[in-house]
């Protein structure tokens, strides 16, 4: 019996193709011509698709937000019920992506270091950022927080410096001590009940 080769669509080939030359070379080292060969399209679908590469880059971090947020979650709820705990749990997401092989840093500093204020990437990039915050906020206000916009900045600052370290030194422990920082600030700012 043959079987029969599913054609992924253009739009889907696209978007993988991108994504993973962003994260492997980064916004401004992946050009349309490289991206449109490797994926197998067309210059035309490319562009009845992505009007833009920024079109394009800023598709490309809104599923890397979605697939982050989620890993983000799933490490979290991982880690019990208490938000405390999953406020320290979700660093395992953290310290998943840091292990990874091929692990270029944070897409989103990345994207931002290379995106000009106001373009298509950089306004994506900062939605991330402020999803990621607010959903930290709410584990900190739910975890008894007295101050859960402090907590959650805290918290957000330890996830962004430990992604950016680990693109320049790739240390091995810097996900555990930033676990260890994040559960002192936990015990230190929330209610033991």
């Amino acid at each position: 019996m043959t079987g029969t080769v599913k054609r992924i669509p253009a739009r889907e080939r696209i978007l993988d193709t991108a994504s993973e030359l962003f994260a492997a070379h980064g916004l401004r080292g992946v050009g349309v011509d490289r991206i449109i060969a490797q994926s197998g399209v067309a210059k035309a679908t490319l562009y009845a698709h992505f009007p833009s590469k920024d079109e394009l880059a800023a598709a490309y971090l809104r599923q890397t937000d979605d697939s982050w947020r989620g890993k983000l979650r799933r490490a979290a709820l991982a880690a019990g019920d208490d938000p405390r705990e999953q406020l320290i749990g979700l660093f395992d997401a953290v310290s998943d992506a840091y292990h990874r092989h091929g692990f270029h840093g944070c897409p989103f500093i990345n994207a931002a270091a290379e995106s000009e204020s106001g373009s298509a990437p950089n306004i994506e990039t900062a939605k991330h950022k402020m999803r990621v915050r607010a959903w930290v906020r709410g584990m900190a206000e739910a975890a008894g927080a007295p101050d859960p916009d402090e907590l959650a900045l805290q918290i957000t600052l330890l996830i962004d410096g430990t992604l950016a370290a680990g693109k320049l030194e790739q240390n091995p422990a810097m996900p555990a001590a930033a676990k260890a920082a994040a559960q002192a600030l936990v015990e230190q700012m929330t209610p033991r009940a």
